[in-house]
């Protein structure tokens, strides 16, 4: 007999067998359906906890430092960051953008309406923001405005007049418990002002106690305020960004006394944007050999592989473990099957069929149940994690980046793992079944 009419017979079989074959189809669609929802959750969490940790860690950002080399002034000069290892590393292959980062201080600064507040400055390449995932909210970044700022949204917010802040922080010695005046203080600190193309000026005191203030600067652009946090995490998050040039002419306004640059201008640390995540080593190999010491967020990222890895595994466990249950009613069905068809299996030898056609005759059966199994798993998979998502959506008012996904690698998995479960519970009642004797078979029929 071929193939043909073997599996012809053994779809005959499982059509008629309608109860047998949908009991059986139940626990393996059950065990499939666990199998892919593990893989799927754990591939969708992983995903979303990468790309929250991706936009807060970077990670294809390698954060460059100067390497004291142990502490000696000729290897702390060697391990310098300047100007000559910033051209090498923009022209390294895989190199999308490099940023200097030079903070200037914490710096108080005012708005020509007497609204005050406080900021770290930075100076770097102004350009480079977008690049490094900045958008801006209002205007845009230029380089060549020596007297421009960038600032961050949480540098906009808790502005307020001196005297009213003055009055608030009096109101808090004396009543240091009162929540009313602790909520005050908070909202304060959470609201936004208007900051786009306004003047400021920044103030410094020296070590005797003198006050500069510095030539006003116009603010030419506005960060867009981060999605993901609270009002007040944001306003902790005060910075001004400015050029090189703009903090060298902050330095002699607020710090005329310092002393004079150095002929080579060096940085305290560079950021370098990577086009690829995989090209991270690959840069940061390269990196090294300027004399440099480099910091990445990659170890992260290998950590939360390994503990997906736990959850996936345990998740695909408990559907195998469910799988291993539904093959005890595939074995049970057949070996019932086995009995109720010893009248076909024995005519079935007299007219020519060997042990081995017999035996494959179920195994097909046993097969065809696996798949049929392993497709309502696949419908039952998605009818799943469409409600899963619906409610999601639902939580979440039809607002949220969160979603649950079925990889692809996941469906040949699922039916994998149904098929061979139905083909291994027909290997015994196959055997038992080519071991039939015919004539007893017919006899006692």
């Amino acid at each position: 007999m071929r193939i043909s009419d073997l599996t012809r017979l053994s779809w005959d079989q499982v059509r008629r067998r309608k109860v047998v074959t949908m009991l059986c189809a139940a626990g393996l669609s059950i065990g499939c359906a666990a199998i892919i929802l593990a893989m799927s959750i754990g591939e969708s969490t992983q995903k979303i906890v990468e790309s929250e940790l991706n936009e807060f860690l970077k990670m294809d950002e390698i954060t460059v430092m100067a390497d004291n080399g142990g502490g000696s002034d000729e290897a702390k000069k060697r391990g310098l960051i300047t100007e000559q290892k910033l051209e090498i590393m923009r022209n390294l292959k895989h190199v999308k953008a490099v940023a200097p980062y030079q903070p200037f201080e914490y710096t108080q600064y005012a708005t020509v309406d007497n609204k005050q507040g406080s900021a770290n400055i930075i100076a770097t390449d102004l350009n480079s923001l977008v690049s490094f995932g900045s958008t801006f909210m209002q205007g845009q970044a230029d380089d060549g405005d020596v007297t421009g700022v960038v600032l961050s949204y949480g540098a906009t917010m808790g502005l307020i007049d001196p005297d009213d802040r003055q009055k608030l922080y009096d109101a808090m010695d004396r009543n240091p418990y009162d929540p009313s005046v602790q909520e005050q203080y908070r909202n304060m600190m959470v609201v936004p002002t208007s900051m786009f193309n306004q003047q400021i000026q920044f103030t410094s005191t020296d070590e005797n106690g003198k006050q500069r203030t510095s030539s006003a600067y116009r603010v030419i652009g506005v960060l867009k305020k981060p999605k993901g946090q609270s009002d007040m995490n944001i306003s902790f998050d005060r910075t001004i960004y400015v050029s090189m040039e703009t903090a060298e002419l902050l330095k002699s306004e607020l710090k005329p006394s310092s002393d004079a640059a150095e002929s080579t201008v060096t940085f305290n640390s560079v950021k370098i944007k990577v086009d690829a995540e995989e090209n991270v080593k690959q840069v940061e190999e390269k990196l090294k050999k300027l004399t440099v010491s480099t910091q990445t967020n990659l170890l992260q990222r290998e950590q939360l592989e390994e503990q997906f890895a736990v959850f996936k595994a345990i998740a695909i466990g408990a559907g195998v473990f469910i799988l291993i249950i539904a093959s005890i009613s595939i074995i049970v069905a057949m070996t019932m099957s086995t009995y109720q068809r010893r009248r076909q299996i024995g005519i079935m030898k007299v007219l020519g069929a060997n042990l081995s056609q017999i035996r494959n005759m179920f195994i097909i059966e046993a097969a065809l149940l696996g798949l049929l199994g392993g497709l309502l798993g696949i419908l039952f998979s998605y009818w799943i994690v469409w409600s899963i998502n619906a409610l999601i959506l639902s939580l979440n008012n039809g607002q949220t980046d969160i979603s649950i996904f079925i990889p692809y690698s996941a469906i040949p998995v699922g039916m994998t793992f149904a098929i061979m479960t139905g083909i291994l519970s027909g290997i015994y009642p196959a055997v038992s079944a080519s071991r039939t004797d015919a004539l007893t078979a017919i006899k006692r029929d």
